[in-house]
C-alpha cells in the first residue's frame, strides 16, 4: 500500500487529531489544578462546622436547606468549583462517537468559578386552607343554604325573598344576582360550597327545617277538611304514604303547624273565600267609620267593678263618721311649740306633757300614752314626738287622784324613766310638777296646773267634810 493512497493517510489524521486533543485535554486540567490550589489554598480559612444533630423538629424547607449545609461542609478547603465548559474547546466528531458506543460521558474541561451560584430558599407553601368566608361579602354560609333550599322547593326567587329569613334584609336583586352567582362564577361558587360544608351538622338540620312548603306539599295538607280535628298520627301517615314529596325534614308536627296556618288563611280545599263587594266605589276608612254604630261601641257595664267600688266607697264613708264621733272625745290636743315661753293654761287643762316638738295637753283625769295604729287609736301618739318604733301600741297611763296627785303606770314591755328612775313593767310612780318623763328615748317635762289642781283639792276637801 502507498504512503500516497489517500484510504490510509485519512485514518492517521484522526489517530493524530486525536493524540493532540487528549494532550492539550491533560495539560488543561493540570493549569486549572495548579490554579485553583493558588488563589484558595492560602487566601481562604477552614470553616468549623458542629456535628451535634438539631433536636427540635424541621420543616420542609429546613430540611432541604439543612442536608444542603451538610454536603458541603463535608468538603473541606475551598469553595465549590462548578464544571464549565471552556468557550474555545468543543468536543469533535470522534468524541462524540466514542460517547455514544460508550455511553458514558466524558469530563468536559473545566474552569475556575470564583463565586458558587447562591442556593435559593424555598418558600413553603401553606397547607391550611384560605380564610373562605373572606370573600362572601354580606352572604354568609347559612344565608346560602336557606336560598338553596328554598330555591328548591319553591323554583320561585319573588317566593323566597318573600318568605325567607336571611341574616340580612336583602332585596330581590341581590337574591337574583347571588344565585346567579352560585350557578354560573366557579370562584364564588366554589368558596360558598366550601364554607358550607364547614358548617355544624345541628345548624344544617335547623336551616333545612326552616325550608319552605311547596306547592305540591301544600297541596296534600289542603286535602285534610278544616271541621276535622287531626291528629299527629294522621300527619305521620301523610309522610309515610309520601316521602318524595315532603322535604326530609318535615316531621308531623311541622305538618300540622303548617295545617293550622293554612285553615286561618281559608286555603283548604273545603274553605272559601268571601268575594270582595263589586261595585265602582270601593269602602275607605273613613266611610267606614260613619258607618260605626256609636252605641255599640260604649263599654259595657261591669257589674263586678261597680260592686268592689260600692263597697270601698261604704268603707270610707264609715271612717269619716267614726272620726267625727271621736272629735269630742279627743283628750289630747296637740300643739306646735314655738319659743321656750310657758305654757299658758285654759280652765280646761289639767296637765301638759312637753317634748322638743310638740306638747300635749291632759284635759280629763285619764289618759292612755302609747304609739298609735291604724286598728288602735291611743290619747298621746308618741310618734309625733320622733322615732317610735321601740315604744309599745299601750306604753302607760297618766291618772289624776282626788286628792290632786297624777300617777303613771307602766303598761308595756320596756321600762319608763321618771327623773331618772326605771318604772318597770306594770308598777306606778308619782308624777311631779317639772318632772322628766323619758320613754324609749323620748324625752318629756310634764307640767302641773297648780291653780286647777287646787281648785280641785278644795273642792274634794269640801266633799270629805260633808
Amino acid at each position: 500500500m502507498q504512503a500516497g493512497d489517500p484510504e490510509v493517510g485519512a485514518p492517521m489524521a484522526v489517530a493524530g487529531a486525536q493524540s493532540r486533543s487528549e494532550d492539550e485535554e491533560s495539560l488543561g486540567v493540570k493549569d486549572v489544578k495548579r490554579t485553583a490550589t493558588q488563589a484558595f489554598g492560602s487566601g481562604v480559612p477552614k470553616r468549623r462546622s458542629s456535628s451535634r444533630s438539631i433536636k427540635r423538629k424541621k420543616f420542609d424547607d429546613e430540611l432541604v436547606e439543612s442536608s444542603l449545609v451538610k454536603s458541603s461542609s463535608r468538603v473541606k478547603g475551598p469553595p465549590v468549583i462548578e464544571p464549565v465548559r471552556c468557550s474555545g474547546s468543543e468536543p469533535s466528531s470522534s468524541e462524540k462517537k466514542k460517547v455514544a458506543k460508550s455511553g458514558t460521558a466524558l469530563p468536559p474541561p473545566l474552569t475556575m468559578v470564583i463565586n458558587p451560584a447562591p442556593i435559593t430558599k424555598r418558600v413553603k407553601k401553606s397547607k391550611q386552607p384560605l380564610h373562605i368566608t373572606k370573600d362572601l361579602g354580606r352572604w354568609k354560609p347559612t344565608d346560602d343554604l336557606l336560598l338553596i333550599n328554598a330555591v328548591l322547593q319553591t323554583t320561585d326567587l319573588t317566593s323566597v325573598h318573600l318568605g325567607v329569613k336571611f341574616s340580612c334584609r336583602f332585596t330581590l336583586r341581590e337574591i337574583k344576582e347571588r344565585w346567579y352567582a352560585l350557578l354560573y362564577d366557579p370562584v364564588i361558587s366554589k368558596l360558598a360550597w366550601q364554607a358550607m360544608r364547614q358548617l355544624h351538622p345541628e345548624a344544617i338540620a335547623a336551616i333545612q327545617s326552616k325550608a319552605l312548603f311547596s306547592q305540591t306539599e301544600e297541596a296534600l295538607l289542603a286535602k285534610i277538611g278544616s271541621t276535622s280535628q287531626p291528629k299527629l298520627d294522621v300527619f305521620q301517615e301523610l309522610l309515610s304514604k309520601h316521602p318524595h314529596v315532603f322535604h326530609q325534614s318535615r316531621t308531623p308536627k311541622s305538618l300540622l303547624v303548617h295545617w293550622q296556618l293554612l285553615k286561618q288563611y281559608y286555603l283548604l280545599d273545603d274553605q272559601s273565600v268571601q268575594p270582595l263587594p263589586k261595585g265602582d266605589q270601593v269602602l275607605n276608612f273613613s266611610d267606614a267609620e260613619q258607618m260605626v254604630d256609636d252605641v255599640k261601641l260604649k263599654e259595657s257595664r261591669d257589674e263586678v267593678l261597680e260592686h268592689e267600688l260600692m263597697i270601698s266607697d261604704r268603707h270610707q264613708k264609715r271612717e269619716i263618721r267614726q272620726l267625727e264621733q271621736e272629735l269630742p272625745r279627743w283628750q289630747v290636743l296637740v300643739d306646735s311649740i314655738t319659743g321656750m315661753s310657758m305654757p299658758d293654761f285654759d280652765n280646761q287643762t289639767l296637765a301638759a306633757l312637753r317634748g322638743r316638738m310638740v306638747r300635749y295637753l291632759m284635759r280629763s283625769r285619764e289618759i292612755t300614752l302609747g304609739r298609735a295604729t291604724k286598728d288602735k287609736q291611743i290619747d298621746v301618739d308618741l310618734s309625733l314626738e320622733g322615732p317610735a318604733w321601740k315604744i309599745s301600741r299601750k306604753q302607760g297611763i297618766i291618772k289624776l287622784k282626788n286628792n290632786g296627785d297624777f300617777f303613771i303606770a307602766n303598761e308595756g314591755r320596756r321600762p319608763i324613766y321618771i327623773d331618772g328612775r326605771p318604772v318597770l313593767s306594770g308598777n306606778k310612780w308619782k308624777l311631779n310638777n317639772n318632772s322628766v318623763v323619758e320613754i324609749a328615748g323620748l324625752r318629756f317635762v310634764f307640767l302641773i296646773n297648780l291653780e286647777l289642781i287646787s281648785l280641785i283639792k278644795a273642792e274634794a276637801a269640801k266633799m270629805t267634810q260633808q
